[in-house]
């Protein structure tokens, strides 16, 4: 049981991270006032772009750059058309996922089941005991919980972050108080996309160091959930990603020691405890941050009062 136990808690963290990281940047576009719900595509693209990367000879670290960049101009794309051309901001989002999955279907498909080295891990984790737990884990790992502190610190206590919640909250007194809307609007759709995408290279160059078509696997969706339940709080998302992470975990946990137990319906666990989470965090109400005041609308300079 023991074991068990180490073993689980050994790859929750790998589970858990391209949520976590997934979740912090939506936390950013939605703090702006910019529903995003394009984290699908963005993961595919980034996931697809890093691993075609390392099999062409490049560093991993080169690939996660070429990973991120990838998914940053596709979210460019999203940002210019509901900031710049105010398209409707779901109907993007959804294209955003369509474009994704497109372009890593077609283009990726020569690359599938190739492995590779991607990023190492700490250490030697074959070996039994607690020194499992750090030596599975990986440098992007430490980033993403250095991040969950990073961006709390500056959502809550810069100028700039103050900034960026005044638009997604009142886009019109912040523009009568001099802050350029469409500008950090934009910003934040970027930021989103690059920590989209390095949450799909992670997949890819980190976590299983091979591309395979739809490894994303839903993930994104459940970013878009993470946030609901964690309030748009970076550290509640973090908190949300070791729950979902955990349960994701959980199954091939139960499979390598041989547990005899229904294999698809333990496969559904992370999508229905999403489902659950959402409708326990709408019955028990807004605690802490809420949803920002204009998240999803179109903001026209008229509209400043």
């Amino acid at each position: 049981m023991t074991n068990f136990l180490i073993g689980w808690l050994t790859i929750i963290p790998s589970y858990a991270t391209p949520l976590l990281l997934a979740s912090l940047g939506l936390i950013i576009s939605e703090r702006a006032g910019v529903l995003n719900l394009g984290p699908e595509g963005l993961m595919a693209v980034g996931a697809m772009v890093g691993a075609v990367a390392v099999i062409n000879g490049f560093d991993p670290w080169l690939a996660v750059a070429a990973g991120i960049g990838a998914a940053v101009v596709l979210s460019l794309l999203f940002g210019l058309a509901v900031v710049v051309f105010r398209a409707d901001q779901t109907l993007a989002g959804l294209a955003v996922v369509a474009l994704g999955l497109g372009f890593t279907g077609s283009v990726g498909r020569p690359f599938i089941q190739q492995t590779f080295a991607g990023i190492p891990q700490f250490g030697d984790d074959s070996k039994p005991g607690p020194w499992r737990l750090i030596a599975h884990q990986d440098p992007l790992v430490v980033f993403a919980l250095v991040l969950v502190v990073a961006l709390w610190w500056w959502l809550t206590r810069t100028r700039a972050g103050l900034r960026l919640r005044a638009v997604g909250e009142d886009p019109g007194t912040a523009d009568i108080a001099g802050v350029d809307v469409q500008l950090v609007q934009l910003a934040a759709v970027t930021a989103c996309g690059a920590l989209c995408g390095l949450a799909g290279v992670y997949l890819s160059v980190a976590a299983s160091h091979v591309w395979i078509e739809g490894m994303v696997a839903g993930r994104g969706w459940i970013a878009v959930a993470l946030v609901i339940f964690a309030r748009w709080e970076p550290r509640r998302a973090l908190l949300g990603a070791l729950l979902f992470g955990g349960a994701d975990a959980l199954v091939p946990r139960l499979q390598a020691i041989g547990a005899d137990v229904p294999t698809y319906l333990m496969m559904m666990l992370p999508y229905g405890l999403t489902l659950i989470v959402l409708v326990a965090s709408s019955a028990i109400g807004r605690r802490g941050p809420a949803q920002p005041s204009h998240l999803g609308d179109v903001y026209l300079r008229q509209d400043k009062h």
